[in-house]
């Protein structure tokens, strides 16, 4: 229902997949986008930013008229394919035959496809199947027939030369090869089956296979020494193996190709086809990646459009030979269909970054208006509270959401029906049950967030012993601020293990994970920040979870050195903690303490003290920020406690504030500006500039991620 949310530009019949497919939806003719130099597409976001969904929406909305298919390259079923034959398979090898398979079925115009160049690589390396009998040998090999048998529907011409020649040659092969053992590698046995194959094809077919297997590194020119140095090479592993699955990859691409080409294609194929490549940031989808980008970087061009995802802002490592990010043409579906692409110019040529062979398509946040609109559209069907509560579900989605349109799917969805007063933390909508559509028990937003933005897409690199503490760790981060802060909580959370994740680590994890930085918090994303600070308050009865690591920091800065890291001082990150953690009386002598004097520094001060989430249970910050709780104490201290409240409140940016609030933090200002302190006289200006600041929901103390709230694009 939401698959083209964020993507309408991008998806309409004159829209960028249009233009790259050569076909609109409809099925109506559209000029390709630039030439035979295509470049690999690359969408990029982290979690939550409509990746998938989006290339879910390109395969359903055009696989009637051009043949594209899809490959999840996070998925452990290729693995698993390949694991009972490791010598004559592999999980690109796996892959590749399920995108052979898939085109080869394809029903449009032109009928399905027929991969004669691909099987041939493909039978050489069944040669290494773990038996080495002529029986194994023969299994493996019928696996990938289907794959040269003529589809349904035929095109014309294009694909004749090769008919009978494979299957002629393979049951030949097979009728020698039958009884005999030939050990691990089956020497013997790819000798028989390549002179079988050469001594069957025809001219053409065999001049096909010179061009392609000729080429391989060392054939000199020698298609049976290129096949039978790719056979050896896959069974050697490792960089060998890569170079043997890229050629197969190559194989593949070239029989796309070749069906295109000639009379038969030209009347009878129409657009590109098209391969998506889901979580390609995974081992199986780089290696995929890789192998066409070098190839096209060497020179080698063929028609298929190569759109992957990837959770890295510059796609990852990889793509940039281990040197600093290079800037690579990039755009966002605001900026419309981008007109030209052409590769970079790189001295280094086929040694430079992979890069230059990309497109990026940053990933959108949603718009306030977009963001406003799919809200109200998944609330339309279950609204019962009127146009305010509405109004106040729509603001909570936006803050917790961060635009992220997947998280606003869910958060509206599950919050159409969640009686939520103008007054709640934002993250009541958290506790919201989300209905599953296959009739599974109902669960906590925020559990489904959680498990789909964070356990279901863990770090590639993260390793195997840490997957199990992965969630817990994050929840115990979501309260640091800076590496320091963070390293203390993980040595903490961490004892007792051998193998230990270190501040630094978990920022590079998080990184390639999508996910951003903010100088003032660790986990810099603000809706992934909440959705963590949620679960830790819940972890344990009355908040245990979260009071405990609030209080190893405030001791940890009662005992630190001067500096605070993100904090101006060890005292005020001190204060921090002590605030959310049951200390708010002390931070208020603190602070009235520390005025008199020093109001700038002061106010810098109580700014970074209030940056900070409010634990769960009843809320009473804006009651005791309009003086409606009695406070013990002179009328400085009041009016201090007073103040406190009124900027955590607005610093928190989980509850509304707006223009009322705004009178209550300048009023209180002012009260203090004409109290006789040195220089109260500097909070009069102070009061205007906060002020405004406020009634336009504008954050007090600027950092990344509260900077980006309401400014998505």
């Amino acid at each position: 229902m939401y698959e083209d949310l964020g993507f309408e530009k991008l998806l309409d019949a004159d829209g960028f997949f249009a233009r790259l497919l050569g076909r609109s939806p409809s099925g109506a003719d559209r000029k390709p986008l630039y030439g035979p130099d295509l470049p690999v597409v690359l969408l990029t976001g982290g979690p939550g930013m409509g990746k998938g969904r989006l290339l879910r929406a390109v395969r359903d909305r055009f696989a009637r008229q051009v043949p594209v298919i899809g490959l999840d390259c996070a998925s452990a079923v290729y693995a698993d394919r390949a694991g009972p034959e490791p010598g004559a398979r592999s999980a690109v090898t796996e892959a590749l035959v399920e995108a052979a398979l898939l085109l080869h079925t394809w029903r449009g115009t032109g009928g399905g496809f027929t991969f004669p160049r691909l099987f041939a690589g493909l039978a050489v390396i069944s040669t290494g199947v773990a038996g080495g009998t002529g029986e194994a040998i023969r299994t493996e090999v019928e696996r990938y027939e289907e794959l040269i048998q003529q589809p349904r529907l035929r095109g014309l011409g294009a694909r004749d030369f090769w008919r009978g020649a494979l299957l002629g040659a393979v049951r030949k092969m097979l009728e020698v090869l039958a009884g005999q053992t030939f050990g691990p590698y089956g020497a013997a046995a790819l000798t028989a089956l390549l002179d079988a194959l050469f001594e069957r094809v025809t001219p053409r077919a065999e001049a096909e296979l010179t061009r392609i297997y000729g080429d391989y590194p060392g054939a000199a020119g020698q298609p049976k020494h290129g096949l039978r140095r790719l056979a050896a090479d896959f069974r050697a592993g490792g960089e060998r193996r890569a170079d043997a699955e890229r050629f197969l990859f190559r194989a593949l691409r070239e029989d796309l190709e070749a069906a295109y080409r000639g009379l038969g294609g030209w009347l009878g194929r129409v657009g590109r086809p098209g391969l998506l490549l889901d979580h390609a940031d995974q081992p199986l989808g780089e290696r995929l990646l890789r192998a066409v980008l070098v190839d096209r970087r060497a020179g080698q061009r063929d028609r298929v459009v190569i759109v992957g995802t990837a959770r890295r802002a510059d796609g990852g490592d990889f793509l940039h030979g281990g040197l600093p990010p290079r800037p690579v043409a990039a755009f966002r579906p605001v900026d419309g269909v981008p007109a030209t692409w052409s590769r970079r110019a790189d001295p280094e040529k086929d040694r430079g970054p992979l890069s230059a062979g990309v497109l990026m398509l940053r990933m959108p946040f949603l718009t306030g208006d977009g963001l406003r609109r799919a809200t109200e559209r998944i609330q339309l069907d279950a609204e019962k509270e009127g146009g305010a509560h509405r109004r106040r579900i729509t603001a909570a989605v936006a803050q917790l959401s961060g635009g992220r349109p997947h998280t606003v799917i869910r958060l509206a969805t599950a919050a159409a029906d969640h009686p939520m007063e103008p007054d709640d933390n934002d993250r009541a909508i958290l506790d919201a049950r989300l209905h599953h559509p296959d009739g599974a028990a109902e669960r906590p937003v925020a559990d489904v967030l959680l498990q789909e933005l964070v356990l279901d897409q863990l770090p590639v690199r993260l390793a195997d012993e840490h997957h199990d503490q992965w969630l817990d760790l994050l929840t115990h981060l979501s309260v640091a601020h800076d590496p320091a802060c963070a390293d203390v909580l993980l040595r903490h959370h961490q004892a007792g293990r051998v193998l230990r994740l270190t501040a630094h680590e978990v920022a590079r994890l998080l990184h390639d994970t999508g996910w951003p930085a903010c100088e003032r918090h660790f986990i810099g994303d603000f809706g992934l920040r909440q959705l963590l600070v949620h679960r830790l308050y819940n972890l344990e009865r009355d908040g245990g979870a979260w009071y405990a690591d609030h209080h190893l920091l405030r001791d940890h800065y009662a005992l630190s050195e001067p500096g605070g890291g993100a904090f101006h001082s060890a005292a005020t990150h001190r204060m921090n903690h002590h605030l959310v953690s049951g200390g708010v009386d002390d931070v208020v002598r603190h602070l009235a303490a520390t005025l008199p004097g020093r109001p700038r520094p002061w106010c810098e001060e109580l700014l970074e003290t209030a940056q900070a989430p409010y634990p769960g249970g009843a809320d009473e910050r804006r009651r005791r920020a309009q003086g409606l709780v009695p406070v013990d104490g002179p009328p400085l201290r009041r009016t201090v406690d007073q103040l406190l409240h009124a900027v955590w409140l607005c610093e928190e940016r989980t509850r509304p504030t707006g223009s009322d609030m705004a009178r209550t933090l300048e009023q209180l200002l002012r009260q203090l500006s004409i109290m006789d302190f040195d220089g109260a006289g500097v909070l009069g200006p102070i009061a205007t500039e906060w002020s405004r600041l406020v009634a336009n929901e504008r954050p007090l103390l600027h950092c990344d991620c509260t900077d980006q709230l309401g400014r998505r694009g």
